[in-house]
């Protein structure tokens, strides 16, 4: 499938004998050799049949749980902060569509920005390991360059699914790169910079573009990647998913334009810093062409991580430990857990400072707190939707426990989502001592939810905005993707 934007394209190796010289002078390799290159082959040659019933089940899952935090995220107050920017900002330009909201449509840029954002608004959206959240940055921009295509040219569910699968292959492939890059982050939020690579890498597949097309989408990308952990926990923390699909998009139709970059942007050049500008431990390997015997995705070897309610994944940990907790309290009372009767509470976590917040004053700051989700497990059994809403933050009784609360961080306790655990101890009123502990919560990569777990989660996500049946629908669209002729049965029922 060609687009039309490559009538005006450029050859991108006009100058290719400049490229050549500055590689050869740096790597002592041919372009086509570098790491680089292997990762634009790869994006432009990999083919639907390389994507396994494994990998097709796996992802498909992602694009419901995806699609259903964007709807709910599209009721929250930071997703209607970024819409009306754009509307007010930008001219008119009636083409992709917006969660939630059937009477409106931006330009394909603005669309992945904007749909980005709601994903990430409630930080309810998947998450992976090495630590990042793949579909966020991704499908908003998959979607909105569909919306975006001639109607004569929509992509088939099947090539739709393999635009998608690209683009989080290149995130985990890039992340592997980095023994960093495995713990929970502490400098740059990881989405913001393998997320805008993996868009680029999507939409530059659903474009059709070469594979000199595609290096060059990637290292574009990579200028317009990073955002600081210091966002982390505040409303800004959504736009840097919304940034990565939207940049990401804008990197690949740059490249089909022919703007160039650097054809070296993930090879370790020694004074030269490309991707390693960010991974401090940076060590690149090529990525095999798909015509080598075939090729596994990551999807394949490792599942994805769905989360049960919206709030950072290490918080998954503690709250399965307390609700364990809460179960044993419940039994020495009339069936609801009395703060007076808990005289300390001990987690055991590990030490990670944006998510160690003892009294978070909003509902982002809570969403990033081990104490508070905690506390609100220990108290109500579970958290939940609600339980970051400011009702349930102001509760007497839930600020009575987090004024208990010490926190211990023991060195066998990595910050690392793939080896962690959190632990509570509550010593109770009269010294009697209650012990929690979760290794592996339910929703884990290790520990997958099951298929009516996660359509249960998206029915009660999709419903804020859209109607019962619609949201049936939805769910036995995604599951038909890989089988559909066009996309558009997809993209009508998004609003």
């Amino acid at each position: 499938m060609i687009s039309t934007l490559q009538k005006t394209i450029k050859p991108v190796w006009a100058v290719r004998g400049l490229h050549k010289s500055a590689v050869e002078a740096l790597k002592g390799l041919a372009p086509e050799n570098t790491v680089t290159a292997s990762y634009g082959k790869f994006i432009s040659e990999v083919k639907p049949q390389h994507l396994s019933s494994v990998v097709l089940h796996r992802s498909k899952r992602m694009v419901l749980d995806s699609i259903g935090v964007g709807l709910i995220g599209s009721t929250t107050g930071v997703f209607e902060l970024a819409l009306q920017h754009c509307k007010h900002t930008y001219a008119p330009n009636d083409i992709s569509s917006v969660y939630g909201r059937s009477g409106t449509r931006l330009s394909p840029t603005l669309a992945a920005f904007v749909n980005g954002v709601a994903t990430h608004s409630m930080d309810f959206d998947d998450t992976w390991h090495p630590a990042t959240h793949p579909s966020g940055a991704v499908l908003p921009a998959v979607l909105a360059l569909s919306d975006m295509m001639p109607a004569n040219s929509k992509p088939c569910g099947l090539d739709f699914l393999l635009a998608f699968n690209i683009g989080i292959e290149i995130q985990g492939r890039l992340m592997r790169f980095s023994s960093e890059a495995h713990n929970i982050p502490q400098r740059f939020h990881p989405p913001s910079v393998v997320g805008t690579m993996g868009s680029a890498a999507a939409c530059a597949r659903l474009l059709s573009l070469d594979h000199s097309q595609c290096s060059h989408a990637l290292a574009i990308a990579a200028s317009l990647s990073g955002a600081p952990m210091a966002n982390a926990a505040t409303q800004s923390k959504p736009l840097h998913i919304g940034n990565a699909s939207r940049f990401g998009l804008e990197a690949a139709l740059l490249a089909s334009r022919g703007l160039e970059a650097s054809p070296l942007v993930l090879d370790a050049v020694a004074g030269v810093a490309g991707f390693n500008a960010f991974f401090e431990d940076y060590v690149p390997q090529p990525l095999e062409s798909p015509n080598d015997g075939g090729h596994m995705f990551l999807l394949e070897e490792q599942d994805m991580g769905f989360k049960r309610f919206p709030a950072h994944l290490g918080m998954h940990w503690v709250a399965d430990a307390a609700a364990s907790v809460h179960k044993l309290l419940v039994g020495f009372g009339p069936g609801t857990v009395s703060p007076a009767k808990v005289q300390q509470i001990i987690l055991r976590v590990p030490k990670s400072k944006y998510i160690d917040r003892p009294f978070p004053d909003s509902e982002h700051e809570a969403r990033h707190s081990f104490q508070f989700n905690a506390c609100s497990a220990l108290l109500d059994g579970e958290v939940t939707v609600q339980s970051f809403s400011p009702v349930a933050m102001r509760r007497p009784d839930l600020l009575a426990l987090l004024s208990r609360v010490h926190m211990e961080y023991p060195q066998d306790n990595p910050a690392n989502f793939n080896s962690m655990y959190g632990e509570i101890q509550v010593t109770l009123v009269g010294s009697d001592i209650l012990k929690g502990r979760c290794d592996t919560f339910y929703g884990h990569w290790r520990n997958p939810l099951t298929n009516e777990s996660l359509r249960k989660k998206f029915r009660n996500n999709a419903r804020a905005v859209l109607l019962p049946e619609k949201v049936e629908r939805l769910i036995d669209v995604v599951e038909e993707l890989d089988r559909l002729e066009d996309c558009r049965t997809l993209l009508s029922q998004l609003y």
